[in-house]
């Protein structure tokens, strides 16, 4: 009926995978839980053995990133939906299984979206700023989700069929973090498998740091560049990509952009790193990141390409 496939990376995985095991032995249904461990702390590893002793639990020997992971759960799975969940995630709802379940019977599906939120209750400051932007950008009510449907996807929460998965795997060229849920979910539309929507949220459970979620957000963008790339600057794929299509309306002035956040780059850093959160800050400084990545990746097609918008 169900594996449930879980990659991990550096985070303890007991509440998570025993309530998840509780939901499966209640509900009585061919099941699986499926771990990878993506190459953790051996410290990390040794904590996760011994709750992982009765289900599939494999260890990488290096690191493979978070796209290829996601692609080795096809050689484990033995049955033809496959759930996915981020290590961190918390289960919130005792009946979290039984509503995928009653989506693989009561409809023909290729890919539903089960949600994500996060507390209201504000975190420290050292960790406000992926709180605010989880809260303000991820935390979606799935009616809303609905009305954009393979734009409003990520990895942390999603059901697959195994064989649409064999056929439209994660690309595997993106090594480091960010963006992978981005193309996967382009390359879905293109192939013309809609991205369903459902409410079935988890929690996330943990927080980056904001300097971590800062260089995290710098990784990230870097991988979008390398994915327009990958696309040929796909136009639809630009106005897919909220920080994309900014870019693109605001390029006759890229080089006003890049020269005021290459002034006050290291002030708003430094103010986000230390919990002085503002949203719309944090949005500059991502256009402005863009900008200077762009400015300085050298490609013929890029400049053929900007005609169009």
């Amino acid at each position: 009926m169900i594996s449930i496939c879980i990659p991990i990376y550096n985070c303890k995985v007991t509440k998570l995978v025993n309530e998840l095991s509780r939901q499966a032995l209640l509900l009585k249904v061919p099941s699986e839980i499926i771990l990878i461990d993506d190459c953790s702390k051996n410290s990390i590893k040794e904590l996760n053995k011994s709750v992982c002793a009765n289900q599939v639990y494999i260890e990488l020997d290096k690191n493979v990133g978070r796209a290829a992971i996601r692609n080795r759960f096809i050689k484990y799975a033995k049955f033809e939906n496959m759930l996915f969940l981020d290590c961190d995630s918390i289960i919130i709802s005792n009946h979290f299984l039984l509503n995928y379940i009653k989506e693989i019977k009561e409809r023909r599906y290729s890919i539903i979206y089960g949600g994500s939120i996060y507390k209201k209750v504000k975190p420290k400051r050292n960790k406000r700023l992926r709180w605010l932007c989880g809260l303000k950008r991820e935390n979606k009510n799935w009616l809303i989700r609905k009305q954009s449907k393979n734009k409003s996807f990520m990895t942390n929460n999603f059901l697959i069929n195994k064989a649409i998965f064999e056929e439209t795997p994660f690309d595997e060229r993106l090594v480091d973090y960010g963006h992978e849920d981005t193309l996967f979910g382009f390359e879905l539309k293109k192939n013309s498998i809609v991205i369903n929507h459902t409410n079935n949220p988890v929690l996330n459970g943990s927080l980056d740091n904001n300097i971590d979620y800062i260089n995290n957000t710098e990784k990230a963008i870097s991988n979008l560049v390398d994915i327009l790339e990958y696309v040929n600057y796909d136009k639809s794929f630009i106005e897919d990509v909220v920080l994309l299509r900014v870019y693109f309306k605001l390029y006759k002035i890229r080089k006003i952009i890049l020269g005021i956040f290459l002034i006050f780059k290291p002030l708003i850093k430094y103010l986000l790193s230390i919990g002085f959160v503002n949203i719309y800050m944090f949005d500059f400084y991502k256009l402005g990141f863009l900008t200077l990545k762009m400015n300085n990746r050298k490609s013929s097609r890029f400049f053929v390409t900007i005609k169009l918008f």
